[in-house]
């Protein structure tokens, strides 16, 4: 049998070949997640959780039902908050970064050795005389040699999944509030046509009195009349697109059951005074930008296994075994017993696969994470570019429509209703100018909705969690651009 100290040596072999590296900072069931709330309340000044028993379920669904109650008219702030605590999809992404964790701990730990042990002799009574026990300890010494290189590229790829999981949070906030202002613009709009509504209906019951009396033609009764009922359908439409739009916010928050009872304000808050300046949003977006560091630590983990490739090129599995073989014989009624270690080296010789189609996949694979984040840097730069100018220009328009149509439209109306009852203009005249001023009132709120969507932008555009497109806002704008357009 192998002796007490050299079978100690022979375990101690692997601490030898590959340094002490334990798994402590990834062993925690919140490993990683700790810097992930850092950068969401940087970004967001909300609270993030990670969600993974019993007790933080219920802490997490008391602080919405407690933000719920506060407030039956939720502001933007709340709204995200509310996401981050209770959108169930973003838990989901959250254990990517658990299961990043776990793989990291798993590349600190000693691959088991495979123990083998077996006798002859047994069974065969001539034999018995003659009874030989073998035994094996097999270890991949080259698994050992490599293994800091293992827990380097699986401790880059730990922290890759947690700016991963920052991203998925930025994200969440950011739509989050998108989906909050476009629901507020959706009911603004609503309200415009619905006071509409009453001033036409009021026009529609003058015109069918003036009818009966024969001071109005039927003709244009019934122009009162059918821009009465266009408009009622321009509402009913406005109407739905308002609920929808609450409903993908409710989705956003993961709200159900009793919490769907809540409100949102009737109207955005007004235009600012002045708007921010961001001279450096580039440069700013470049050093926050965290899927534009998410691409840096790819590169960086595929430049590891790059090297890990290269040592390994020519051998892919290198073996020690170390063994003991015991013998037994009896002669002349005597039992004589000789035990005798052994040493193995196993390897497979590169004849056939010299490892280039291995380094050449690994170097094509740095090349195409290379060139990805370029082409990252420059989408991070436009993309920062394009909201800065969306935002801007937004708020141009919208301050336009504010301080130029609108007043204007109104008084247009003005003159027009003092000419009509002056018997000077006609009813016609009247209506359009009518629906005209309709039009322009709703092409202003659709302007300031533009504008906040716009200035929602602005973080995601230089921290991460950015829209599909940078003027998605106006995009989504567009979507009910119909409900703004009375006249059509």
């Amino acid at each position: 049998m192998i002796g007490p100290r050299r079978f100690a040596t022979m375990l101690a072999f692997p601490l030898i070949l590959s340094g002490c590296v334990t798994g402590a900072e990834y062993s925690s069931k919140q490993a990683g997640f700790a810097s992930v709330a850092d950068k969401t309340a940087i970004v967001t000044t909300k609270q993030a959780v990670w969600i993974q028993n019993q007790n933080q379920a219920r802490s997490a669904a008391a602080q919405v039902k407690s933000l719920l109650a506060r407030k039956k008219t939720l502001d933007v702030e709340i709204a995200v908050q509310i996401a981050l605590l209770n959108n169930k999809g973003l838990q989901a992404a959250y254990a990517d970064l658990g299961d990043s964790a776990a793989d990291a701990w798993q590349s600190t730990m000693f691959i088991n050795p495979t123990v083998s042990i077996g006798t002859t002799g047994i069974g065969t009574p001539e034999l018995e005389a003659f009874k030989t026990v073998e035994g094996m300890i097999t270890t991949n010494i080259l698994a050992l040699a490599t293994r800091n290189r293992d827990v380097a590229i699986a401790d880059t790829r730990f922290r890759q999944a947690q700016l991963t999981a920052a991203v998925k949070a930025l994200q969440l906030a950011a739509d989050t509030r998108r989906a909050w202002i476009g629901a507020v613009a959706a009911w603004e709009t609503v309200g415009q046509l619905q006071r509409a509504q009453a001033a036409a209906d009021a026009a529609s019951e003058l015109a069918e009195k003036l009818g009966e009396t024969g001071a109005m033609t039927k003709g244009a009764q019934a122009r009162e009349h059918v821009f009465v009922a266009e408009l009622a359908g321009e509402t009913a439409k406005a109407r739905l697109s308002a609920r929808l739009a609450k409903e993908e916010l409710t989705r956003l928050m993961g709200l159900w059951g009793t919490d769907l009872d809540y409100q949102v304000p009737n109207s955005l808050a007004p235009l600012p005074k002045i708007v921010a300046k961001r001279d450096a949003i580039e440069a700013e977006a470049l050093r926050n930008r965290i899927d534009l560091q998410v691409a840096k630590l790819e590169i960086e983990a595929i430049a590891r296994s790059y090297g890990l490739t290269e040592a390994t090129r020519y051998v892919t599995d290198l073996e020690i075994l170390t063994g003991f073989e015991t013998e037994r014989e009896i002669e002349d009624d005597e039992k004589k017993t000789r035990t005798t270690s052994q040493v193995e080296l196993e390897f497979a010789i590169p004849i056939f696969d010299t490892g280039k189609a291995r380094m050449r996949k690994a170097e094509l694979a740095y090349m195409r994470a290379a060139n990805q984040l370029a082409e990252k840097a420059v989408n991070v730069r436009s993309e920062a570019r394009a909201a800065y100018e969306a935002y801007r220009s937004n708020y141009d328009i919208a301050r336009h429509y504010r301080n130029n149509v609108v007043p204007l439209r109104t008084k247009v109306e003005e003159e027009s209703l003092l000419s009509y009852n002056g018997m000077i203009t006609n009813t016609f005249e009247l209506l359009t100018d009518t629906r005209d001023k309709i039009n322009s009132i709703l092409l202003s709120v659709n302007a300031k909705r533009d504008f906040w969507l716009a200035e929602a932008n602005l973080a995601p555009a230089i921290y991460g969690g950015v829209a599909t497109n940078a003027s998605a806002g106006t995009e989504v704008a567009a979507a009910s651009e119909s409900n703004g357009d009375t006249g059509h």
